[in-house]
């Protein structure tokens, strides 16, 4: 009896060698102690290895995003020369909301913003094209030919020392971004995920956005299509910092939010906090 049980010991610790130090099970929480018993021990290590797959045929998009629209987003994000950051903004708010007005256009303007904290001299602008991918098309289309635009962004150019874009639809779970009174400062915290773990991700912050509702924080959630994947957008709207500080502190104090960032913190290969001032401009503000 005594070797059965010291085997069965050995086997146990084997196991949770395995399960911390393994990459492929660090998402999953660790048993407890008990569920080592010898009455699960055989189950449980079956389960590390043998997958039961839930056949589907839906792409993570068709899932994930709302059904009842068909928006599509795209978001940009200039680094700007230093010295030519005023005049970016005076030309961007000169130019962007002729085609934001202009009903020809099927596109319109979500939001607008220079970077307060994070990467410097950069502006952030988020579109959204009405219609989906053939929108974007058409609108692309009727840019070719608009002389106003083209002058734009030939003078804009020269005030860039990069810039990159990516495609994104919007969670079903979250709020559709609609213009808001301002004074208000904004969060983009971009998560970039592990590949293939954007459905986990998406179950976990369906449950947890409930608990981000109160001070009507929450503005939009995103995940991209083109550009970068596995990316993740989450837009947050404060009175200010410490209102920021305030709002997040809360959210620990409600049960269940503990275990959302329990679940999902291990999804996350990179994060970052941008923290943004609307440009005059911005129908968020």
């Amino acid at each position: 009896m005594k070797a059965s049980a010291d085997n069965s010991s050995s086997l146990n610790k084997a196991l949770q060698k395995i399960f911390m130090n393994n990459e492929k099970f660090n998402h999953l929480p660790l048993p407890s102690p008990s569920f080592y018993s010898k009455d699960n021990e055989g189950s449980w290590f079956r389960s590390l290895f043998v997958h039961k797959v839930d056949p589907r045929k839906d792409a993570h998009s068709t899932l994930l995003s709302k059904k009842e629209t068909s928006n599509l987003y795209k978001i940009q994000f200039h680094n700007v020369k230093p010295e030519c950051l005023d005049a970016y903004n005076s030309l961007t708010e000169a130019v962007l909301p002729k085609l934001h007005l202009d009903e020809d256009y099927p596109c319109s303007l979500v939001g607008n913003w220079n970077t307060w904290y994070g990467e410097q001299d950069q502006a952030v602008h988020l579109w959204r094209f009405s219609g989906g991918y053939p929108a974007l098309m058409d609108c692309m289309n009727k840019l070719k030919s608009n002389k106003e635009y083209l002058e734009f962004r030939k003078e804009r150019s020269q005030m860039l020392l990069s810039r990159r874009n990516q495609l994104l639809l919007e969670f079903s779970f979250w709020n559709e971004p609609q213009p808001r009174a301002g004074p208000n400062i904004y969060e983009l915290r971009t998560y970039k995920l592990k590949p293939g773990t954007m459905i986990e991700w998406g179950n976990n912050w369906a449950r947890a956005i409930k608990y981000r509702q109160e001070n009507q924080e929450a503005v939009g959630g995103f995940f991209s299509q083109i550009g970068e994947l596995y990316v993740v957008h989450h837009l947050w709207a404060y009175k200010d910092l410490q209102s920021r500080e305030e709002t997040r502190n809360a959210a620990w104090r409600k049960r269940g939010w503990d275990e959302n960032v329990y679940y999902t913190v291990p999804l996350v290969r990179h994060m970052e906090s941008r923290i943004m001032i609307p440009l005059k401009i911005s129908p968020l503000q």
